[in-house]
């Protein structure tokens, strides 16, 4: 990642960047991680800051296609969400015997922020 921020062009003038970049884009296009926005609109409608976009705003056809995506994205990870606090609960991981399953569960979380925080900071150095 370090290389390609430097020398961009030379990073992707390759069939496997290529690749990589068609794959991105099938999943933008499949709205699977369409509840990122929901999120960032949400943090921006609580500070009270507009999002500036570059793009021209979406038409009719354009908006509806936009929340039917996101409703899918949001309804995904509601289901994995509710899936892996099952299964944490119930004990059904790798976990250590000997571990409550409720601290299955907190650790659950602490580590899900840690790499929160690890792809923000990775955003902030390197952006």
């Amino acid at each position: 990642q370090v290389n390609a921020s430097h020398s961009l062009l030379d990073y992707i003038n390759n069939y496997s960047a290529l690749f990589t970049v068609y794959v991105a884009l099938a999943l933008e296009f499949s709205g699977i991680l369409h509840s990122s926005y929901v999120m960032a609109m949400l943090v921006a409608k609580l500070s009270g800051k507009p999002i500036e976009s570059n793009e021209p705003p979406r038409d009719l056809k354009q908006n509806i296609f936009f929340w039917i995506r996101c409703a899918m994205s949001l309804a995904l990870l509601g289901f994995a969400l509710a899936v892996t606090l099952e299964a944490l609960f119930q004990g059904q991981t790798t976990m250590w015997d000997g571990v409550p399953n409720w601290a299955s569960v907190v650790l659950f979380f602490f580590f899900l922020s840690i790499v929160g925080f690890l792809e923000a900071m990775q955003i902030a150095f390197f952006a």
